[in-house]
């Protein structure tokens, strides 16, 4: 089953508002970068067939380039509609299902990745991942890529459970511990400092602040 991921990240020097008690403009920006390199890299290690990377960043896009993944231009307008746009592309080259995941999460195991991959569906099918508090949504595998119209934010773990069976769409919540965590405030990173084995780079750069 052709299988891309779809990652959606912000232009590097919009990102991160939410961690300005802690860190200047410029470590958030290189927040933003080392997060999305960590995610690329290990996203290269999972049985994923391509990574397609949404961006109004110039920076993101070509780093994707770089690593051989697909890069396409949006204009910044937020998450969801960064999603679509990714959803629509993999589409268009014939994908069966797509991997939703965010550029903060740096922590992605990619053996927690493949094992979600290898998980038994019924087409329509949505898996969705939770955050680490259960109330958000950190990744969407949806077989095909449009079982379900992306909704994330606050909530939207339940919002994707309650719109899925009007799209005709078989949901469930599945746990995947490395994606449970998305870098958003100050707690999230002393979370973070808690993992010793993942995430070299985001963790390199912190320890520099």
């Amino acid at each position: 089953m052709r299988t891309l991921a779809v990652l959606p990240v912000k232009s590097f020097d919009r990102a991160k508002q939410r961690l300005r008690p802690g860190l200047d403009p410029h470590s958030r920006e290189q927040l933003a970068e080392v997060m999305f390199l960590d995610v690329l890299e290990a996203l290269g290690a999972t049985a994923v067939d391509e990574v397609v990377v949404v961006s109004g960043g110039t920076a993101a896009r070509r780093i994707a380039h770089e690593y051989g993944a697909t890069a396409v231009e949006d204009r910044d307008e937020g998450h969801n509609a960064a999603a679509a746009l990714g959803v629509r592309a993999a589409r268009a080259v014939g994908a069966q299902r797509v991997l939703l995941v965010p550029g903060d999460c740096p922590a992605i195991d990619p053996t927690e990745v493949d094992e979600l991959l290898e998980r038994p569906v019924s087409p329509p099918s949505a898996l969705i991942v939770p955050d680490r508090h259960g109330t958000g949504t950190n990744a969407l595998l949806l077989t095909p890529p449009d079982a379900l119209a992306p909704a994330f934010g606050p909530g939207s773990c339940r919002r994707h459970l309650d719109t899925a069976p009007a799209a005709g769409t078989e949901a469930e919540v599945v746990k995947v511990p490395s994606l449970a965590l998305d870098i958003d405030t100050p707690e999230d990173l002393g979370a973070l400092a808690e993992i010793s084995e993942r995430a070299p780079r985001t963790r390199e750069m912190l320890s520099r602040c």
